[in-house]
């Protein structure tokens, strides 16, 4: 069974047939879902999809949408994640989607300091981070350095260096595969993926976004994750049975699933 260790199956773009996108997943293999939140207002759908068997979810703030964020979001998400820990119904598995995004250089402090704070609710919560890092690997690589989260975590969409990867590893975080390994002009990041350690990745969408190559402006879709296994497959020289096993233990060994 394969994962999509990253998917955004509460965007409105589901709206119209999410059942289905469920259906033709199941139909070629992916049996799981990851479910992270990127604003408060999103979380309540979010928390809806994980009363699913089949669906595990994460809450955090989102650099992307600062705009859409409040001072008073971060207490609503510590108290979120302590209703939503341990045995509680829907389990939230870890904090993000989280992060970085350097390409908007008018709102990067205050991203930061998002960004620190949800590090220390997932040091107060002992849950694993899923990371939106963009521009900014060496950056996010030595924060997490200095403030060390117990339980690792997810650098999703990575698309750096070999040596970028190495250092996330080290870090205690596995980095995530999709649609950008599939591009011929990405070599620099398929390099890194034919060195990764069997453990130190996990494959995702990030459906809606991330398309693969060949379908740029297409809707994306978790049942597109068997494609990036393929590509990751041949980038490695391994059996495409091998790469899916490698990437479910993973994120089962990750998210607790």
């Amino acid at each position: 069974m394969l994962i999509d260790a990253h998917c955004h199956l509460d965007f409105p773009d589901f709206d119209a047939d999410r059942e289905a996108v469920f259906e033709r997943a199941r139909a070629v293999g992916v049996g799981h879902f990851v479910v992270p939140g990127t604003t408060r207002q999103r979380w309540p759908d979010v928390l809806a999809l994980g009363k699913r068997d089949d669906v595990s979810v994460c809450l955090g703030l989102h650099p992307y949408f600062m705009d859409s964020h409040a001072d008073s979001d971060l207490d609503a998400l510590d108290q979120t994640l302590a209703a939503h820990c341990g045995g509680a119904s829907p389990r939230v598995v870890a904090v993000g989607e989280c992060g970085i995004d350097a390409r908007f250089a008018d709102t990067l402090e205050a991203q930061w300091e998002l960004f620190d704070a949800q590090l220390r609710l997932a040091k107060r919560h002992a849950l694993p981070l899923v990371i939106h890092c963009v521009r900014a690997n060496d950056r996010v690589a030595r924060r997490l350095r200095q403030l060390a989260p117990p339980a690792g975590g997810l650098t999703h969409a990575f698309a750096g260096s070999p040596e970028q990867a190495r250092r996330f590893i080290d870090l205690g975080f596995v980095v995530g595969l999709g649609g950008a390994v599939t591009h011929a002009r990405a070599k620099r990041l398929r390099r890194a993926v034919a060195a990764l350690p069997d453990d130190g990745f996990v494959l995702e969408t990030d459906s809606p976004d991330m398309p693969l190559a060949g379908r740029q402006g297409e809707r994306n879709e978790p049942a597109r994750v068997v494609e990036v296994c393929r590509v990751v497959a041949e980038l490695r020289g391994q059996s495409e049975e091998a790469v899916a096993a490698a990437s479910t233990a993973t994120a089962r060994r990750l998210f607790g699933l």
